[in-house]
């Protein structure tokens, strides 16, 4: 029998995270003051609590770019390590050179290091720590999924995390066919729910939406009264939805309205006018940067490229409306001289300096004219062209659901899932676009700028 366990679910990872990477760094502060001579940054000045907020700001703010509270690159020391090193460096520079909101450069260069180290070494610590303790398997919670075989399947197959891939028990019509004997398996006919739920020390039970388990009435009586006694309980599709963060493929049937509705930011005045003020204003400042580069671009093309420097092509946007996208050219001439194919990763016909621009997403800079005019906008699902969506909508029913708002320059799938060569691809990015579009708020839209700025910085551009 299983001893109970104290879990901690994502969001209370990536709590838990920011708040000792703010402490920690404190406390080396603090340590440092004791210790040493450091006259930088005093706890006795009067502008203290300044100076702890912005370097909190700066801290959670890089952290976020760079990578430092995703829970795949938190429980790998080597990602760690390089995310830590750069947000650290990062933070340094701009708070030294913001005294407003920062003490004053010191004129013993040495105190810089000191703050550097201050702050490095104890947020390693406390990841360190996270890493062999709370990154435990310990601290994971225990599950009972409830469901068909196939489905139970499917989920498994979705390789989510450890803490799926290790559930504990399952309820289901007949064994899985690579049943671990670890794992207490118990058919629908057999299943005393509460019996199972206290023996696993069951903190969340996973259900199917099927008929088949609607149907079990002893089930559901035993889920009535678990769910008063504050079991966690949610559907297969919540919870992929949750753990994805995009719409289950469950949900991709005749039923799927039952399921979606649109974001609330979709009928919100408020949000549509600061939404269309961001994109005229970051795009003029886009343009900007687009001027200055013109001239790196165009040599760059000149011996790279060999031929047009710009590139325009029909992309389809809000209402299946029409418009001519504007990018810097990085294939050969001749690219499709046998009709329309997908970009790929490593497709031989991307020029060697337009791999350059697709890394860095250069190529993508003139499309800031397309959003100030109104076709695209920064955030949403990127445009796809004309050729490509007519064949989609017809192997993908709800493909078209993309269109009710504007395409942007970057998007949610954009960033979650980068590559999109084939139908699979596709419909994978699709469900990352149906989820934007249900979800999509202020917040979420901060996210994925800051996503697309971690995607250029680290190269991870198509």
């Amino acid at each position: 029998m299983q001893k109970n366990n104290l879990h901690f679910t994502i969001s209370e990872r990536k709590i838990y995270l920011r708040f000792f990477d703010i402490v920690f760094p404190l406390l080396g502060l603090f340590f440092i003051n004791y210790i040493f001579e450091f006259q930088y940054f005093t706890f006795n000045s009067p502008d203290v609590k300044l100076w702890v907020l912005s370097l909190i700001i700066y801290l959670w703010l890089f952290g976020q770019i760079f990578e430092m509270y995703n829970l795949k690159v938190a429980s790998d020391k080597y990602l760690t390590l390089r995310s830590s090193v750069i947000t650290v460096a990062l933070t340094t520079v701009f708070y030294v050179f913001t005294p407003i909101f920062s003490p004053e450069l010191p004129k013993n260069r040495i105190q810089i290091l000191y703050f550097v180290l201050a702050l490095l070494i104890p947020i390693l610590i406390h990841r360190i720590l996270y890493i062999k303790l709370i990154f435990s398997p310990r601290f994971i919670k225990n599950i009972l999924i409830i469901a068909e075989v196939n489905q139970i399947e499917s989920l498994l197959a979705l390789n989510l995390n450890t803490r799926v891939n290790n559930f504990n028990a399952y309820i289901s019509e007949k064994k899985l066919k690579n049943h671990e004997p670890s794992i207490e398996f118990t058919s629908f006919d057999d299943a005393h729910l509460k019996e199972i739920v206290t023996n696993n020390y069951i903190n969340e039970i996973i259900i199917s939406s099927t008929k088949l388990i609607t149907e079990k009435h002893r089930i559901n009586n035993d889920l009535i009264e678990l769910f008063e006694a504050g079991v966690s309980i949610k559907s297969v599709d919540s919870f992929i939805e949750g753990e994805t963060l995009r719409i289950s493929e469950n949900q991709l049937t005749t039923e799927f309205y039952n399921h979606f509705t649109f974001s609330k930011s979709h009928q919100n005045n408020l949000y549509l006018v600061f939404r269309r003020f961001s994109d005229v204003v970051i795009s003029l400042i886009g343009i900007i940067l687009f001027i200055f580069i013109i001239p790196l671009v165009y040599l760059g093309n000149l011996f790279g490229n060999r031929g047009k420097l710009f590139y325009t092509q029909k992309r389809v946007c809000k209402k299946g409306k029409e418009f001519n996208i504007i990018k810097f050219r990085t294939m050969k001439s001749n690219a499709e001289k046998n009709g329309a194919v997908w970009a790929k990763k490593d497709d031989n016909r991307i020029t060697t300096f337009g791999r350059i621009l697709r890394k860095t997403r250069i190529d993508e800079v003139p499309q800031f004219i397309n959003v100030l005019v109104g076709d695209m906008s920064l955030i949403g699902p990127r445009p796809e062209r004309p050729e490509f969506v007519e064949k989609l909508e017809k192997e993908l029913p709800f493909y078209a659901i993309r269109h009710v708002i504007k395409p942007g320059l970057t998007g949610w799938a954009q960033v979650k899932h980068p590559y999109a060569s084939t139908i699979k691809d596709q419909h994978e990015k699709l469900m990352y676009d149906l989820y934007y579009i249900k979800e999509r708020n202020l917040l979420m839209d901060l996210k994925i700028i800051i996503k697309t700025i971690s995607t250029v910085l680290f190269f991870r551009g198509t």
